[in-house]
């Protein structure tokens, strides 16, 4: 793909702009004005996380705030950018207006709450997640195990609510080399045919998850299936249960030729900055870090789907 064709909402306004991000062709960046970004910080001073966490509609309260700061220009282009499908991600951030932990949640809550729907996430038990990964982990997934590769994936594989888009923010980082996000769009993936058109691609796959997502439900999803036309993905090597050594080999295959493809791309994200992908046509993950007893990284991930609008 050509850089060219990402240019859709490259634009300047008053409270925001849009720009070709310098490091995915494929990706936006979207710079908040400091002054409108402060007026947000500021008009909201006196919500805290916990009444977010106990009160369902101070999320969307807040979302209205920051919409009647940054107007709906603003929500309809970010709406616009995750359901476009050259592009379907942007990075933004905070850009050093504030580094208050609960000021991110903040902003990482409207933000989201204007795009739709936020699942429930079970591993926190709550609307959100925030972890840290660390030198040291007994977790049973990869999520927080530092040295390991944590393979290319969809979220929201083992329950059956949508998860249409995903946001990752970076909140803190001590002593890491390497634990880039790592990125496919699925359009730039050169093996996308052969795998979407398979006979196992639309095999109903059993999903369970771990101990430590606090799901309990078994689900059967396709890894392939069409939205507008096009061929989108659900798919996890750690919670796939396939039935048949058929299953299981298309599946592994299906993971090596993600993780080995040139389009597969590490993506630095500076702390205070969150990136939002749409989870239907987007597969991320996260390169291992380097060995450091002193590593500390604190991320949150907040996941949902689209309102109809």
């Amino acid at each position: 793909m050509k850089n060219e064709e990402v240019k859709q909402f490259v634009e300047k306004y008053d409270a925001f702009e849009v720009k070709e991000h310098s490091d995915h062709q494929r990706l936006y960046h979207i710079e908040l004005n400091h002054e409108y970004l402060n007026t947000f910080l500021s008009e909201n001073h006196d919500v805290n996380v916990q009444q977010l966490e106990y009160v369902p509609y101070m999320r969307l309260v807040l979302a209205q705030s920051l919409q009647n700061v940054f107007g709906k220009r603003f929500s309809g282009t970010m709406r616009a950018i995750l359901h476009d499908r050259k592009s379907g991600g942007f990075t933004m951030g905070m850009q050093q207006q504030t580094t208050h932990h609960e000021q991110y949640v903040l902003f990482a809550t409207a933000l989201t709450h204007l795009l739709g729907g936020v699942n429930f996430d079970d591993m926190s038990g709550k609307y959100y997640a925030r972890f840290i990964v660390k030198d040291t982990d007994n977790s049973d997934s990869y999520l927080r195990q530092a040295y390991r590769l944590f393979t290319l994936h969809t979220d929201g594989t083992f329950f059956d609510e949508a998860t249409d888009w995903l946001l990752m923010m970076k909140f803190a980082e001590e002593n890491a080399v390497g634990g880039e996000s790592r990125l496919l769009h699925l359009d730039d993936w050169e093996d996308l045919e052969k795998f979407s058109t398979h006979p196992i691609a639309t095999c109903g796959i059993q999903y369970k998850a771990p101990s430590s997502k606090n799901v309990n439900k078994t689900v059967y999803n396709q890894t392939f299936f069409q939205q507008n036309g096009k061929p989108c993905v659900c798919f996890i090597d750690q919670f796939a249960y396939p039935a048949t050594l058929e299953q299981a080999a298309y599946l592994k295959d299906l993971s090596i030729s993600m993780e080995n493809s040139p389009a597969t791309v590490a993506l630095p994200l500076p702390v205070g900055d969150l990136v939002m992908v749409n989870n239907t046509f987007w597969l991320h993950g996260r390169a291992s870090f380097e060995k450091n007893p002193k590593l500390h990284r604190e991320l949150m991930r907040i996941r949902g789907y689209f309102s109809v609008v």
